[in-house]
């Protein structure tokens, strides 16, 4: 033990002085120092792997090509008329004998009125992609986890309606006879297909079954539904239903064709799950794992007092 003359006990040390061209006085102790280090970790912290989003250019390349593909698939299935027209009488009468309701009195609502019949037109026409593309976008910078599900559960639908249309070629409601239906779009505008089939270069008039503009309506509600916490959410599924009154309506599909959209939707589903929701980094609320353990320590280095 140091006696009390010692010159060490009869007051503070005096603290170094910096002179010119002697090493810099550290600006805190070490454990103020590890503050920086931490709030740098945690700014850089990167998210998960599924919350990142996808490369643009390869989405956007992915989407063209799955396009023209289905573009491609639709015109190898044109140009089979008398198939596509038997294959309708059949759906038809499958239809009765099911007790189904007709078509002929859904569009015998829509003729009441003028500007309804022109509306749901232009609904048929001017909806169905942009609304798709839409939600996609909004998933895409949004929910990236929930974007990369929807855009392989739209792409496994999309696939499967391609199947269905080599397979069945069937000619739409409004161009059976039997059905007693108009093509409303032909008659009140705006109309997307030409009034001789064999004259479209561009759609295949004859790839009725299934309904895309309904099965990708539901999946864009389904997504949304899933993708989101509101409880006004829910509202999203006007969007299918008012796709289904306009498809049938208008005469384009039959009710079979939006049934067998929604199996391929359900199937699609079932084998693709929702992803499964993760909650904020542990950083984000002002803590941080243990080293060693399973428990949160508090992001305070040792030695350092709140």
């Amino acid at each position: 033990m140091k006696a009390r003359t010692d010159p060490a006990l009869r007051g503070p040390a005096p603290l170094p002085v910096q002179r010119p061209g002697s090493p810099r006085i550290p600006a805190a102790s070490a454990p103020l120092r590890s503050l920086r280090p931490v709030a740098a970790r945690t700014a850089r912290a990167a998210p998960p792997p599924q919350e990142r989003r996808p490369p643009l250019t390869r989405e956007l390349a992915l989407v063209v090509a799955l396009f023209l593909v289905y573009r491609l698939g639709r015109q190898l299935a044109a140009g089979r008329t008398a198939d596509a027209f038997r294959h309708a009488g059949d759906v038809w009468r499958i239809e009765r004998s099911l007790h189904l309701p007709s078509e002929a009195g859904v569009q015998h609502l829509l003729l009441h009125s003028h500007p309804l019949v022109h509306a749901a037109n232009t609904y048929y026409a001017a909806v169905h992609f942009p609304a798709t593309v839409l939600f996609l976008a909004w998933l895409y910078w949004k929910r990236p986890r929930h974007y990369v599900w929807s855009r392989r559960v739209l792409t496994a639908v999309t696939g499967g309606a391609l199947a269905l249309h080599l397979l069945l070629p069937l000619a739409p409601p409004r161009m059976l006879t039997a059905t007693g239906l108009i093509d409303t779009a032909r008659v009140f505008g705006p109309s997307v297909y030409a009034s001789d089939p064999a004259a479209n270069s561009v759609e295949n008039q004859f790839a009725a079954m299934p309904s895309l503009h309904f099965g990708w309506a539901l999946m864009v509600a389904v997504g949304l539904i899933a993708a989101t916490a509101s409880r006004l959410r829910w509202l999203w599924l006007l969007h299918p239903l008012a796709t289904l009154f306009v498809v049938v309506s208008t005469a384009n599909h039959y009710w079979l064709d939006t049934l067998v959209a929604a199996a391929l939707l359900a199937a699609a589903l079932a084998v693709l799950r929702v992803p499964a929701a993760t909650g904020p980094p542990l950083a984000a609320r002002g803590r941080l794992p243990g080293r060693h353990t399973g428990h949160l320590a508090p992001a305070y280095p040792a030695g350092v007092r709140r």
